[in-house]
């Protein structure tokens, strides 16, 4: 382990860094679920639920085009406090507005989605320029597993604090300490050693380089599927938990269930997966990320519930650990690697949030045009499917000849 850190080179700015993202997991994690809850209650309508997220995915792609352009012209560093601002932004709006949250769901969507946008634009690219391909594998997995520690901390932290106060007095408390971590966040960046960029931002370039470049359309390919699964699952199994218990403690345990069981798999996808077996496990999460669905699809249950988190839980890591190494590698071997990183960032976004748009949007039109309880679950065993078929489009990846351009 140490010495994967000294390879990692561990400096002043990368600690930093990782505390800000430590910061930031916990923030997501206490409260990021439950702002969905907060809403459903006050509405109990799954439209509202999916204009919100529709919103926030909407507006993602559109700040990581703003974000990059920034990134570009001034700092990096300065749009990672850029993101982290808006998110303080966002819960500072829904603790002033309160009561009134429902009938606002557009900005707080537009909020959050461009906190998103600028936040992970700043964090992809200094996660892309401090990390090599023999050492992605363990700095995702070493994130995974602090995303995964705050995750366990927050939701049951969370579900607590609301359960023991009447009316809505928890969730303030939950959203205020939420704008404290980022407050925190904020003040943590300002130590940080700023990070310019040089050169202009050219995204269309890097977009046109899908025809040329097959590897890099086939990741491309891989991100639209992925994010056709996390568009309505990112709101609609809290939503389940919450329905099936009625208690925000249930939830809480749901997010803590998950979150225990992902910090053991990160660690382990770290530990097992090497680079020459990566398309197979990918193929593998994906399955059972899959046949999971069928543990939800009838007879709902808290139990169920339970064991689909965990399940999940234990699958995901091992889709995302190899899976997010494989596209840094893809993009480091491009020839415009090394000046136009941001770029890259920026239409790899854009591909995810178009899966995320894609289905939020069909499920805007199931519970639409049909009963929500029939078309539900049809909707989500159909999207579900999303993250097997990345296995199809990265297997002809052609990894033998890795080189990270960056770093050269």
């Amino acid at each position: 382990m140490r010495k994967r850190f000294q390879q990692l080179e561990l400096t002043k700015d990368l600690g930093l860094l990782l505390l800000i993202g430590g910061l930031y997991s916990l923030s997501v994690a206490l409260s990021n679920t439950f702002v969905n809850i907060f809403l459903w209650k006050q509405s109990g309508q799954f439209i509202d639920l999916a204009i919100y997220n529709l919103t926030a995915v909407i507006f993602q792609p559109l700040a990581f085009w703003a974000a990059g352009r920034c990134a570009k012209k001034v700092d990096r560093v300065i749009v990672l406090r850029m993101g982290v601002a808006f998110l303080s932004i966002f819960y500072l709006t829904v603790l002033f507005i309160g009561g009134q949250a429902s009938n606002w769901i557009v900005l707080l969507g537009a909020l959050l989605g461009i906190g998103y946008g600028f936040f992970w634009l700043a964090y992809n690219v200094l996660t892309f320029e401090i990390t090599e391909p023999e050492t992605r594998d363990f700095f995702n997995g070493f994130f995974g597993s602090l995303f995964s520690a705050g995750g366990m901390i927050g939701p049951m932290l969370a579900g607590f604090i609301i359960s023991r106060f009447a009316s809505t007095t928890g969730y303030f408390i939950v959203f205020g300490l939420s704008l404290g971590c980022f407050l925190i966040a904020v003040l943590i960046s300002l130590f940080i050693k700023r990070r310019p960029a040089h050169g202009r931002f050219q995204p269309l370039a890097v977009w046109k380089e899908r025809h040329t470049y097959h590897d890099w359309k086939r990741i491309l390919n891989a991100h639209f599927f992925q994010g056709l699964r996390e568009g309505v699952f990112v709101f609609v199994i809290s939503v389940f938990v919450f329905v099936t218990t009625g208690s925000e403690l249930a939830l809480g345990t749901y997010g803590l269930v998950y979150s225990g069981v992902s910090f053991f798999s990160y660690s382990l996808a770290v530990k097992l997966v090497k680079k020459p077996y990566r398309k197979k496990v990918i193929f593998a999460g994906g399955l059972v990320l899959f046949l999971s669905l069928f543990i939800i699809m009838a007879d709902l249950t808290f139990t169920k519930l339970l064991i689909y988190a965990a399940v999940i839980a234990a699958a995901y890591p091992f889709l995302l650990v190899p899976y997010s190494s494989m596209t840094y590698d893809v993009i480091g071997q491009s020839k415009q690697a090394a000046e136009k990183r941001v770029e890259y960032m920026v239409v790899r976004e854009i591909f995810l949030n178009a899966g995320r748009i894609v289905s939020i949007l069909a499920f805007i039109c199931a519970i639409t045009l049909f009963d929500e309880k029939e078309s539900i679950p049809v909707l989500l065993f159909i999207l579900g499917a999303g993250h097997s078929l990345i296995y199809f489009c990265i297997r002809k990846v052609n990894m033998k000849h890795t080189r990270d351009l960056v770093n050269e």
